[in-house]
């Protein structure tokens, strides 16, 4: 029942029936078996309608689910074989970035994602997802690397944001950040970003300049946090609801604002109820294209990358 968000007690309620009858079924003999699938249409039936109309706040909580899964959950999902790479060759290894060598549907590339954890230990060690400048170090090492053996690189977005942490600031955080911006701008290969859960700040954006940008239904893509936002102009994070509306941060939103290439649907009530059905649709996603991506050759791949970027915020005064 911890599982399940404030708007979702509808579903939670059912779901309890659920067991509940379970339970009876098990120690009792007695035929409960219709009356359990009866159950369980209407809750799927009530899970579709409520996630039908979401609103931005709610699908920020739906993004930062604890069950939703993460980065090794899609590479583990996605690839035959993942190998690794470890540290930034000038300060350490950075647990919440992850970052190897991989194959996607027979295709050679290097993959990049934020990772949170699962349990207090986890998060406490991968920061929460947030990155220190030495996982943005990392990165650019891995897709230097890349670029160097001819290989497309793949990242999975999954920050609150970038570490603010002093230790971070006095070790160069916001230049580590801008200097992945800068090498992603160059880089001769083609890449691919998809943001599958939290896509917070420079933190995300670190490693989401791309060819292509994919975006998981319930995910969101932001400048700041709705909570930092609502901090801002309201000076409480309480209004984090109003921040969430006003900022635009939901997939159709951005799809309709062309940030974004592809929205990716979700298996109804999100990711986290169907995870193996998530990860392979961005698997097939991913793989599609690749396929276009490495028929270009790099003059004209970074020619395509510098238009799409100048072509954020275009508009026409009538």
């Amino acid at each position: 029942m911890d599982s399940f968000l404030d708007f979702e007690q509808p579903i939670a309620e059912l779901e309890s029936k659920i067991e509940q009858l379970r339970f009876l079924d098990n120690d009792s003999g007695v035929d409960v078996a219709a009356e359990i699938q009866r159950l369980q249409r209407s809750s799927r039936s009530v899970t579709r309608n409520i996630y039908r109309k979401l609103t931005p706040w709610q699908t920020a909580q739906v993004a930062r689910h604890p069950k939703r899964p993460y980065s090794l959950d899609y590479i583990a999902g996605m690839t035959g074989e993942f190998q690794e790479l470890h540290g930034d060759r000038m300060y350490a290894d950075d647990y919440a970035l992850v970052g190897g060598l991989a194959r996607i549907e027979g295709t050679p590339v290097m993959l990049i994602g934020h990772q949170k954890g699962r349990d207090t230990t986890s998060r406490v060690r991968r920061n929460y997802g947030m990155t220190r400048p030495e996982g943005y170090r990392k990165a650019q090492r891995l897709m230097q690397l890349a670029e160097k053996f001819g290989l497309p690189v793949v990242t999975l977005i999954d920050t609150p944001g970038a570490y603010p942490g002093i230790g971070a600031e006095e070790r160069g955080q916001s230049e580590a950040i801008a200097s992945s911006l800068n090498c992603m701008v160059g880089l001769k290969t083609p890449i691919i970003s998809a943001i599958i859960g939290e896509g917070g700040s420079g933190g995300a954006l670190a490693i989401g300049v791309a060819d292509v940008v994919i975006m998981m239904q319930y995910s969101i893509y932001s400048v700041i946090s709705p909570e930092g936002c609502a901090s801002i102009l309201w000076k409480s994070a309480e209004h984090a609801t109003e921040a969430a509306q006003a900022m635009g941060i939901t997939a159709k939103r951005l799809l309709g604002l062309k940030l974004v290439d592809e929205v990716l649907d979700e298996p109804v009530g999100g990711a986290h109820r169907d995870p193996t059905a998530a990860i392979a649709s961005l698997k097939k996603a991913i793989g599609k294209h690749l396929l276009s991506l490495t028929r270009l050759e790099p003059a004209e791949l970074l020619e395509r990358r510098h238009q799409r970027l100048l072509n954020y915020g275009v508009y026409r005064e009538a």
